[in-house]
């Protein structure tokens, strides 16, 4: 069968009704935006949330506002990013269907929807959420592209770029709510993002092995023919001891000091002022290792966000994780 190229496709489609043509525009950008990446953006609220503040009016308001800014400029680098990347894309078994790299939104619409999403965040960050929010999403635009242009092509500093986002994203929420970080929280976050980029990596190296064989990267990511898989397994272990070891010292460090209620009152007197919150160290330990037995066993871990909503332990584990916190930072009982 004769490949239909991009330009007959854009023809083809020319005949369709407008409004078929309108909805089907709006529907490639939407893909592109990739809605389902803003679950990442969730980690502004660590912040106010672990600092216990986080359904005072004004903190919640901001963290909200923080939220909604994330999304659109993470959007507006995912736009930049396929427009890059649309050559390289279109040899690839997978991300040859994006809208961009197919040929069904073009560039020149593409372009425009990522400056005004990038315009319109910058400005809206100065006027409702203040100075040190819009300097750390400048920050990560600067990363983001920096990361599409060239260093996505450096082996190992491509995913410590990654890592930054997410910690760029847990800074932005505590100027945004203007509330104070635990610097334990920064390194937690710092293992989970590495663990996730290199995850990443490896289950990107197994999909592409798969439908190319031996031509492993390809075109498609010139890092990948460097990242032995021997460094990658020792980099994925690495992060995820990383990333339990500082989650135990952030909860023993943020479990609230004194608690006061029935339950307590019958404890021994040395479990009088328990770490309630290390109570839920097991379920991260957990939640680490289903996400390794979804990478090394499942092998479909290249897109996390995916993962978290397809992988039903995993899902539910992260849900369970949330509620407990929430109840012990927020429903314990406490004293002074």
């Amino acid at each position: 069968m004769l490949e239909v190229s991009s330009h007959s496709r854009l023809a083809l489609t020319s005949h369709y009704p407008y409004y078929l043509r309108v909805l089907n525009t709006i529907y490639q950008i939407i893909r592109t935006a990739r809605p389902r990446q803003w679950l990442k953006n969730v980690t502004v609220f660590a912040a106010p949330v672990f600092a216990g503040n986080i359904f005072e009016p004004k903190v919640f308001t901001a963290t909200i506002q923080a939220f909604i800014a994330f999304c659109l400029v993470s959007s507006s680098a995912y736009f930049v990013n396929d427009i890059i990347d649309a050559p390289k894309d279109r040899t690839h078994p997978i991300k040859k269907n994006r809208p961009i790299a197919s040929g069904k939104l073009t560039e020149k619409t593409a372009w425009i929807i990522a400056f005004t999403l990038i315009i319109g965040t910058v400005i809206y960050s100065v006027f409702y959420i203040g100075t040190f929010f819009t300097l750390a999403i400048i920050f990560y635009m600067l990363i983001q592209l920096g990361y599409s242009l060239h260093i996505r092509n450096v082996i190992i500093l491509d995913s410590l770029f990654v890592a930054t986002g997410f910690v760029i994203r847990v800074f932005a929420g505590g100027f945004a709510s203007n509330t104070s970080l635990s610097s334990w929280l920064i390194l937690t976050t710092i293992g989970l993002s590495l663990l996730m980029a290199f995850g990443k990596r490896r289950s990107e190296k197994t999909i592409l092995a798969k439908h190319l064989g031996n031509i492993v990267g390809g075109e498609t990511r010139k890092t990948l023919r460097h990242y032995p898989d021997t460094l990658l397994d020792s980099m994925i272990s690495m992060s995820a001891t990383f990333c339990i070891i500082t989650y135990a010292l952030f909860t023993f460090q943020v479990s609230p000091q004194h608690t006061q209620g029935v339950f307590t009152s019958i404890l021994p007197s040395i479990l009088k002022s328990p770490k309630w919150m290390m109570l839920t160290i097991p379920m991260v330990i957990y939640g680490v290792a289903r996400y390794l037995f979804v990478i090394y066993e499942k092998e479909d871990a290249e897109s996390p966000e995916r993962v978290l909503l397809s992988d039903k332990p995993l899902l539910n584990t992260v849900l369970f994780w949330i509620i407990t916190v929430l109840g012990i930072i927020y429903l314990l009982p406490s004293g002074s």
